[in-house]
């Protein structure tokens, strides 16, 4: 079997294990546990405080210690076993621990499968650049994969979705095993804990406008995982109302839309970034984001179908034009010495602390708006929608940055 095939089973089970649960376990905490917003986001904002340290105290234990495929495995097999117990827990304590340990073990396996992934192409010989990408795309399509599953299965208010996810994580875990040795670096090459969790580019803070840029991911990384928490439980309310639409019978596939849309948008990045700049790019995400909640205000899973659809696909231009595009940003302004710090300082900023809040904040104003058990979508998503207005009110005359266009801008991975 090629090497490409075997990245691409990997890469495919990576966010098969991430699918299974992500769009609606926060539908199952609400329906069928009857968790409060509060509690729901809390467990969600677990992502969070994992991505604050993890990836760097597991990037290390690959660089210095044990083979990186091996602590891959290992990361997979112990979180299956939490997927297995989670699958079996009904009290939101209990629950919230285990989703804790479980985001501490998932969140370092992203990058740590695009270390292996980049050391098996170059093994084989292969250019990373040009090899990679079109491995990678099978991640997405494994995280559709797995919520059409579970969709398919009536699994989407039933803890199944862990069991599928955690008999996933096992397979990935012993398959990971099997992959192409990557050994420990050589100490002198071996990255520092400051370097790696991204502390020693905290410097670009005392340059105004990556300040500015930095604080606004935090922000806007609050709204990356809102319609993810929320979406299942949303979409179920209507059950009396739209009780056969689609939406309503298989939410899952409708919520997929939103990464279908991602994978196209993604192709469009290098032609917008060379267009507009940056500046101007995150602004068409950040006005992507209210349109993004404002749809789901206003649609819904009957005659209002045609707006979810719309949300959906809003969504690839939202995510992929501030998460990818803020990436390509950090590359080019920092300086070479600092740029993988930097990097790490953007997942700080955005998958840390900003899913943080947003997960705490989103599950706060959920909870202000529910009545009797009866919650009020209309006013919780337009008050998300309001708050990503603000930001894009306040965004343009803040952030100052001149674009000058270039010849060519490549997408880099």
């Amino acid at each position: 079997m090629s090497i490409k095939v075997r990245l691409i089973a990997m890469n495919f089970l990576q966010f098969f294990v991430w699918g299974s649960w992500l769009i609606s376990l926060g539908g199952y905490m609400i329906v069928t546990l009857n968790f409060t917003g509060v509690e729901v986001g809390s467990i969600f904002s677990t992502m969070g405080i994992a991505s604050l340290f993890m990836p760097a105290i597991m990037g290390i234990i690959a660089d210095r210690f044990y083979n990186a495929e091996r602590v891959l495995g290992f990361c997979h097999i112990v979180g299956a076993l939490l997927l297995l117990v989670a699958a079996n827990v009904t009290d939101y304590p209990s629950l919230y621990i285990i989703m804790l340990f479980n985001s501490m073990l998932y969140m370092p396996t992203i990058a740590l499968a695009n270390t292996v992934s980049y050391n098996a192409l170059e093994k084989n010989g292969l250019d990373i650049v040009k090899s990679f990408p079109p491995i990678r795309v099978w991640g997405t399509v494994g995280f559709i994969f797995a919520m059409w599953i579970v969709d398919f299965l009536g699994w989407t208010k039933s803890a199944n979705q862990l069991l599928v996810s955690g008999g996933a994580a096992l397979i990935l875990g012993l398959y990971s095993f099997t992959m192409p040795k990557r050994p420990p670096l050589k100490i002198k090459d071996s990255r520092s804990l400051a370097n790696s969790v991204g502390l020693d580019a905290f410097v670009l803070f005392k340059n105004r406008k990556m300040a500015i840029f930095f604080i606004f991911s935090m922000f806007l990384g609050a709204a990356l995982q809102i319609t993810n928490l929320f979406g299942g439980s949303f979409l179920d309310d209507f059950k009396t109302v739209y009780p056969d639409s689609f939406g309503v019978q298989h939410p899952n596939l409708l919520l997929s839309i939103s990464q279908i849309s991602e994978t196209l948008f993604i192709l469009t990045i290098p032609f917008f970034l060379q267009k507009f700049g940056i500046k101007k790019v995150m602004m068409f995400s950040i006005i992507a984001w209210v349109l993004r909640f404002a749809l789901f205000g206003i649609g819904n899973p009957g005659d209002g179908l045609y707006l979810l659809v719309l949300s959906m696909i809003i969504y690839g231009m939202a995510f992929d034009f501030f998460n990818i595009s803020g990436s390509l940003f950090v590359e080019r302004e920092a300086d070479p010495k600092i740029r993988a710090s930097a990097q790490g300082l953007f997942m700080i900023m955005t998958n840390g602390l900003g899913a943080f809040f947003g997960g705490i904040l989103s599950g706060w104003v959920v909870d202000h708006f529910t009545t009797n058990g009866i919650r009020d979508w209309q006013s919780i998503w337009f008050s998300f929608a309001g708050y990503a207005l603000l930001l894009a009110i306040i965004f343009p005359f803040i952030f100052k940055y001149n674009h000058v266009k270039e010849e060519k801008i490549r997408l880099s991975h």
